[in-house]
């Protein structure tokens, strides 16, 4: 091997060394991110098996209003935590 070629062979495995370390650095920066997405996935998922209650539960807060379904959504479980023990 020449010069040339032992300086090419050189950049080379620079480089791949530094692309290792940069892809490693994306999946290490990504990962938060999978698990937020994973998290809406098994929601979507259970959503999409349950189209009933998922209508019910949009109509009730096309009806009601969300604030006043979540005030008495925590009420109702209030009184759950309370009457379980």
């Amino acid at each position: 091997m020449n010069r040339h070629q032992l300086a090419m062979a050189r950049r080379r495995h620079e480089l791949v060394a530094r692309s290792a370390s940069q892809r490693s650095a994306l999946i290490d920066g990504i990962e938060p991110l999978m698990r937020k997405a994973a998290a809406l996935d098994r929601l979507v998922t259970s959503v999409r098996g349950h189209p009933l209650v998922t209508g019910l539960i949009a109509g009730a807060v096309a009806l009601v209003g969300a604030r006043k379904l979540f005030e008495l959504t925590t009420r109702l479980l209030s009184l759950y935590m309370l009457f379980r023990r």
